[in-house]
């Protein structure tokens, strides 16, 4: 069965109201914590920041030690950076050159996080659960996404290289 659907509208405020810095280090921590608090059966939520030309660097994170760099050829998060769209995938067993960082990974969503139509990263949530994500579900994250994008100062991280 799947889990119950949060309330992404709820959640949407919640986060609005938590992230009161424009600091894009500590709302990033912290909308890691507050998506692994309120979506059930994650075991990864994290940024990858696009430090580097074609490919990923770890940012902040929940869960397990995380793989990296990721480059924009390999993976869900290389592909989401790749295409500039949202991956939502049922089995990442079945991604012919899926990075696993986590076996016990089953389920990924990964939504990209644009500046000024540039790429600044991604967000990568993972679930132990097949098929966890639905489209509602992405339609809510991305809807985080957006918060997190308007009340954060993303500053041009190839550039502060």
């Amino acid at each position: 069965m799947p889990p119950a659907l949060p309330d992404y509208p709820l959640l949407s405020r919640q986060l609005e109201a938590l992230l009161d810095e424009d600091d894009w280090l500590v709302n990033s921590a912290q909308t890691c914590a507050f998506i692994m608090q309120h979506v059930s059966e994650l075991n990864w939520v994290g940024f990858y920041l696009h430090r580097h030309p074609e490919r990923l660097t770890l940012g902040p994170f929940q869960g397990k030690p995380a793989c990296n760099p990721i480059p924009f050829g390999k993976g869900v998060c290389g592909a989401t950076a790749r295409t500039r769209e949202t991956q939502r995938i049922d089995d990442v067993h079945a991604i012919a050159d899926h990075i696993a960082c986590d076996t016990a990974s089953n389920a990924e969503l990964v939504v990209p996080i644009m500046r000024e139509k540039v790429l600044w990263g991604v967000l990568d949530l993972d679930s132990p659960r097949h098929a966890r994500f639905s489209v509602e579900d992405q339609a809510g994250i991305e809807r985080l996404v957006a918060v997190f994008i308007k009340r954060t100062n993303l500053p041009d991280l190839l550039a502060s290289r």
